[in-house]
């Protein structure tokens, strides 16, 4: 059993090559796509609403919940990133059981680009909200000696979650093909469903790490623009 698609090599020419993480993630890509344009589709033709469409809705609206309670803002201008961390890991996990089909998220480089994706989101949201000199700011606070302390903060909170994904997803490969290996009839069914739960678990982790990143991102910010305003209004109020 491979635990990672990087060693299978489906085609290569010279330095270019083409692995099962990267054929295995276009087909994640190619159902989630298939998913929506077959949503949209009933939803535009005014069908009657599927079990597809409801399971749909209900995570939508369970990961709007989450957002809602970590950021403690309206989700609907966050909720395309985080759902799409989550459907995507979710879908990679849960297709492990297929077989033949060796999860991307059993790679590292595909949970570092995923974290990466996080590490770029949070100063994008950041700027967006309040604007790209106040967020960088949070860079030099308390004191501008702490900005190389803060780079460093970030990029091993990155690394931390590439890890903990890859991790995951690897060692519950590895206990499947053990389990196979010492008993092929009835605990890789008992592993298999085991690894169904903890691969939608696992994206659920990923996601509302990422949504907390974010979130405290933005808090930190409007923090240090409020007490730029009290700095500014304690002289006023000094003079009168």
């Amino acid at each position: 059993m491979n635990i990672s698609g990087d060693t299978v090599i489906f085609w290569q020419y010279g330095p270019i090559l083409l692995n099962a993480t990267i054929v295995f993630t276009w087909v994640i890509m190619g159902l989630l796509l298939l998913v929506v344009f077959l949503v949209n589709r009933s939803l535009a033709q005014g069908r009657k609403a599927s079990r597809r469409r409801h399971l749909l809705e209900t995570l939508l609206a369970f990961l709007m919940l989450q957002i809602r309670e970590v950021m403690g803002r309206e989700p609907r201008g966050f909720l395309p990133f985080p759902a799409t961390l989550f459907f995507f890991i979710a879908t990679a996990n849960v297709l492990a059981v297929v077989p033949g089909f060796i999860p991307p998220t059993g790679s590292l480089s595909t949970t570092t680009a995923l974290a990466l994706t996080v590490l770029v989101a949070v100063p994008f949201f950041g700027i967006r909200d309040s604007g790209i000199r106040a967020y960088c700011a949070n860079y030099l606070r308390p004191t501008p000696l702490m900005l190389p302390f803060n780079i460093i903060g970030e990029l091993s909170r990155t690394l931390a979650l590439a890890v903990r994904l890859f991790g995951n997803v690897m060692s519950g490969t590895m206990i499947a093909a053990i389990l196979i290996v010492i008993a092929p009839m009835v605990l890789p069914v008992l592993a298999q469903l085991m690894g169904i739960l903890l691969g939608l678990v696992q994206a659920y982790i990923f996601t509302i790490l990422a949504t907390v990143y974010i979130g405290a991102g933005l808090q930190l910010t409007e923090g240090n623009a409020k007490n730029r305003n009290n700095e500014h209004r304690e002289p006023r109020s000094r003079n009168l």
